[in-house]
């Protein structure tokens, strides 16, 4: 048996059902869905700090491995910038994916983008410095995710470790899905990532549609990007690249070293899912051939608190009881404004339906909660 560790580790404990597999899983929001399929649920965390306890973690580690029924565990989103907890975890229980040595090289955002300029890849200008003028600058912290670290650029802001800023550039935020073995790396498609303001940040990950199709160019240049920096940073299993599409021109803003929520699009993965094409990779260095092209587009986004609320028994009954609604919320829970409440998921003939579909669905499920 294996376990998954995350921030919500529910999108892997539906890969690992996928391909028929029983999971341990350990996070932090203990949805009833996430409870309901897994083997077992450990709490590592508080709901509304979004931040996993590295204590706990490593506790729960400690314990599956003197128990002897888990062979190992893959880390999920929550420890993008935190690679000495992925060490001091790989260290109790053996790490099934991306080690934490690699993740602290590839979360160095100077590391990061002297390999892409040494190896020619495209991205938008950086800065380790405060830019004089601040006008059409992003400031971001390499450790964050889910674009809650990116913020307009600000005259006061000083340097510090892990901070960067990056010129503001145009296009579509697009991601690319992909399975590496240390070696070399396969992309299994291109997503569109829907990115809104939320609680006063401005791009916050809120969703996501694929596998959609790319210019010949950028599909090139990402395809050998994936390639390049799979062993550049010694990647294993899972990953995503995330990069700016503006029109034939594409252009690189980081790497996600760990399954990444993309996964959950591509449910038929070489002889299995996205989760046993991750296992293979980092167990046997196998890579799965690329996926046929899709016979229909899905797609999922996060449905954030508006406002503040309280989510009573009936209410966490209606949306465990909406189609295609994953993440359920217990009863009593309280959610204050930009918390995630819970996620939708769709399908469609193209991302156009698809978003239009999740549209629809987040309006009348919000409507359903503030208006009770």
């Amino acid at each position: 048996m294996l376990a998954v560790a995350a921030l919500s580790a529910r999108a892997l404990v539906d890969l690992a059902a996928l391909d028929g597999m029983a999971v341990v899983a350990l996070d932090v929001f203990g949805d009833a869905d996430t409870v309901k399929r897994a083997a077992h649920w450990h709490p590592i965390g508080t709901p509304g700090r979004l931040e996993i306890d590295g204590t706990r973690l490593l506790a729960a580690l400690e314990a599956l491995a003197r128990d002897g029924d888990v062979d190992g565990w893959i880390a999920g989103a929550g420890f993008d910038g935190r690679p000495g907890l992925l060490e001091a975890g790989a260290e109790r229980l053996p790490l099934l994916g991306t080690g934490g040595g690699a993740l602290r090289r590839l979360r160095d955002p100077r590391a990061f983008f002297a390999a892409l300029d040494d190896l020619g890849l495209p991205h938008p200008a950086v800065s380790f410095e405060p830019p004089a003028d601040p006008a059409g600058w992003l400031e971001k912290d390499a450790g964050g995710s889910g674009g809650w670290h990116v913020q307009e650029a600000a005259p006061d802001r000083p340097a510090a470790p892990g901070r960067y800023w990056q010129r503001w550039r145009p296009g579509l935020p697009m991601s690319a899905t992909l399975v590496a073995n240390g070696h070399d790396a396969v992309v299994l498609g291109f997503n569109l990532q829907t990115v809104r303001p939320v609680a006063g940040r401005r791009w916050v990950f809120a969703g996501i549609v694929g596998p959609l199709p790319v210019p010949p160019a950028v599909e090139r240049t990402i395809v050998r990007a994936a390639s390049v920096l799979a062993r550049r940073f010694d990647l294993h299993g899972l990953a995503s690249l995330d990069f700016l599409l503006d029109g034939e021109h594409a252009e690189l803003l980081e790497l996600n070293a760990r399954p990444p929520a993309s996964a959950e699009l591509y449910p038929e993965v070489g002889r299995g899912g996205a989760l046993r094409a991750h296992l293979r990779a980092v167990t046997r260095a196998e890579l799965p051939p690329p996926p046929p092209p899709p016979r229909v587009l899905n797609g999922h986004e996060i449905v954030f608190a508006r406002r503040a609320l309280v989510l009573d028994d009936i209410a966490a009954a209606r949306i465990a009881a909406t189609p295609l609604a994953r993440d359920w919320p217990r009863g009593g829970q309280r959610f204050d404004v930009g918390d995630p409440v819970c996620s939708l998921a769709a399908a469609g003939a193209d991302a156009a339906e698809v978003l239009a579909a999740l549209a629809t669905r987040r309006e009348a499920l919000l409507a359903f909660l503030e208006n009770r």
